[in-house]
């Protein structure tokens, strides 16, 4: 049986996970009558919640052309769209032979298919180049191909790399074709692409076997599991086998004691595999991703990618809060030390250091959303932590003067909100690029803006462009420093004592501001409550309740009426705090507070900070 691997590679939602269901349904993976959910491959609950993919995640069909002949396996890796989950992609390319890319019918080339495409181009693979959605409405397929081809050209692709497949497709309804104006058949045409135009993975049977490590996940029963490309040789169970780093040291020596196969959705365990396919291995405790797994005899190890720096950090530190410890159970430093190190042993994209007070750990990551991922699967297994503001990480030119992380911007706004978007992103010292009409009374504005403007940007885009605003980012370049950025303009209310909420105290507050909290809630000493409406933030009592005489009251104050608290989610709240502030997760509650909650110290701890 003939071997294929294969990446499928695309910006966000322009339909990678979807077409991955159809290929396993066209290709017999699944039984006519199985009860198979949508997106099959997105597996873990926040993939399902969000309806994106965080992990890259390989997968295998069997495909047989229609008229008989030799069957061939198609080992397939989905991959994330999100630039924050780059280091994903940038990892599992380096064990597939071809990549498929995607394309939106309507949105065309976007950025972080600029991202996924360089990478694959420079690892000298050849593109199959897929025209998703062609159902839509809005589509303007030739328009989309010249862009794609546009882009082909500026990432400096080969003469090779260019003469690329084209297929017109549908993931959701299930066929692709080479005539665009097609909107019936099957997935055939894909398949008998794929197999003719990528190339067999070109290893070596006969020499000693050799394995990168490109992911990397846990099972209580197996322990740790190590996938990757045999890239030669052939491996048996329990043979005897080493680990190698990167700089050529051995990590340890053990054995295979289980080989896995991927087919469809299953891990299958095989007696051997051979070069070229892609398997995962049990029985090391300490090879982690970028080592080399190998025969006894092998000193040599193989070449991994190098990554992408992290760009920004966050500091998880114990909860240090009067409400600690109440709904979590793992609550001490060095719990949340083992997790942050667990992670970031998996997650290549992720760098973890500790600080001199050992209560805290910096965790560098590539934007908001991944350390906003992380931080929501450690509340659920039960963490309780306090997140800082998100910083981003400074470099420092050949002169010596500071420079700071630049991110490509792309906007798509109804023309009416162009005007407010560009105003706004002024104000956070972001270039104009480009910016030129879409079609259907859209405008497509490029911005190239620090990272530190965009930080908390994205929920007062929503609000801004009514919600039918899309924003797409991109890690550019390390660029000059651009000085001081404007933040938030509003100061915070903040409780002055603790015990419980009062309607009765609720009521004129809101005069003062927007309240984040509701009668009956717990409150303590220097939580946030509510944004203030003016820039200064302000102490308030917020569990004042009605004195009682033997007065009859008239009933004018009686019934209070309160407008619905501001609750915000885990993104949102980690992008509106300050840098005296934070953020309180713990797995049922999400509170903001100040980071010093004494009034007395924090006074002290503001002055100081304005005589330096």
């Amino acid at each position: 049986m003939s071997l294929r691997n294969i990446a499928i590679i695309a910006h966000v939602d322009h339909g990678k996970t979807t077409l991955v269901d159809q290929l396993f349904r066209q290709s017999g993976t699944f039984r006519d009558n199985q009860r198979v959910e949508e997106r099959a491959m997105d597996s873990n609950d926040l993939e399902k919640e969000r309806g994106i993919t965080i992990l890259a995640k390989c997968t295998s069909v069997e495909w047989s052309p229609p008229g008989g002949g030799e069957a061939t396996r198609i080992n397939i890796v989905d991959t994330p769209g999100h630039a924050d989950f780059g280091g994903e992609v940038e990892r599992i390319l380096s064990m597939v032979d071809g990549v498929i890319l995607l394309v939106d019918a309507s949105e065309g080339a976007m950025p972080q298919t600029k991202f996924v495409t360089g990478k694959a181009l420079a690892l000298g693979l050849r593109p199959i180049v897929v025209v998703n959605k062609v159902d839509r409405p809005d589509e303007r397929i030739q328009e989309v191909l010249d862009e794609v081809f546009d882009l082909f050209v500026s990432l400096d692709a080969t003469d090779e790399q260019l003469d690329f497949p084209v297929l017109y497709a549908s993931g959701r309804n299930g066929y692709a074709s080479e005539d665009p104006a097609r909107r019936e058949g099957t997935l055939t045409p894909m398949f008998e692409t794929i197999v003719n135009h990528v190339p067999v993975p070109k290893a070596d049977v006969d020499g000693e076997f050799k394995m990168l490590v490109t992911l990397l996940d846990r099972d209580n029963f197996l322990g740790r599991i190590l996938t990757g490309l045999v890239l030669s040789g052939t491996v048996k169970v329990n043979q005897q086998i080493h680990a190698l780093s990167p700089s050529g040291d051995r990590v340890e020596t053990g054995r295979a004691s289980k080989i896995m196969s991927f087919r469809g959705l299953e891990r299958i365990p095989v007696d051997q595999a051979q070069a070229g396919d892609i398997i995962s291995i049990a029985g090391l405790t300490t090879a982690t991703v970028a080592d080399t797994i190998a025969d006894i005899n092998v000193t040599e190890p193989l070449h991994a990618q190098p990554i992408d720096p992290p760009t920004l950090s966050m500091r998880f530190s114990v909860n240090d809060s009067p409400m600690a410890g109440r709904e979590g159970d793992k609550v001490t430093s060095r719990i949340i030390r083992d997790r942050l190190l667990r992670e970031a042993e998996s997650n290549v994209a992720i760098r973890v250091t500790e600080s001199a007070d050992k209560d805290s750990f910096e965790v560098a990551g590539r934007g908001e959303l991944q350390l906003g991922v992380l931080i929501e699967t450690m509340r659920r297994e039960g963490f309780e932590l306090g997140i800082s503001r998100p910083r981003v990480l400074f470099g420092a030119d050949e002169a010596g003067k500071p420079t700071e992380p630049y991110e490509s911007v792309v906007i798509d706004v109804d023309d009416e909100f162009s005007g407010t978007v560009v105003e706004k992103m002024a104000i956070r010292k972001a270039e104009l690029t480009d910016m030129r009409p879409s079609g259907g009374g859209k405008t497509r504005i490029t911005f190239s803006a620090p990272s530190r403007g965009l930080i908390g940007y994205h929920g007062e885009f929503l609000s801004d462009t009514r919600g039918t605003g899309i924003m797409n980012r991109l890690f550019e370049k390390y660029g000059a420093h651009k000085g001081n950025i404007e933040g938030r303009k509003n100061g915070v209310l903040i409780s002055n004592g603790a015990g419980e909420a009062v309607a009765y105290a609720l009521g004129p507050l809101e005069e003062r501001g927007i309240l984040m909290v509701s009668p009956g809630e717990a409150l303590y000493e220097g939580m946030i409550i509510g944004e203030n409406a003016k820039p200064d933030d302000l102490e308030v009592n917020p569990m004042k309740s009605k004195q009682l005489t033997n007065f009859r009251s008239t009933g004018k104050d009686d019934a209070i009426r309160l407008t619905p608290p501001w609750r915000m989610t885990l993104e949102q709240a980690i992008a509106y705090v300050d840098d005296d502030e934070m953020v309180e997760v713990t797995p049922k509650n999400i509170r903001l507070r100040k980071s010093i909650l004494d009034p007395n110290e924090r006074k002290k701890a503001s002055r100081s900070k304005k005589a330096a």
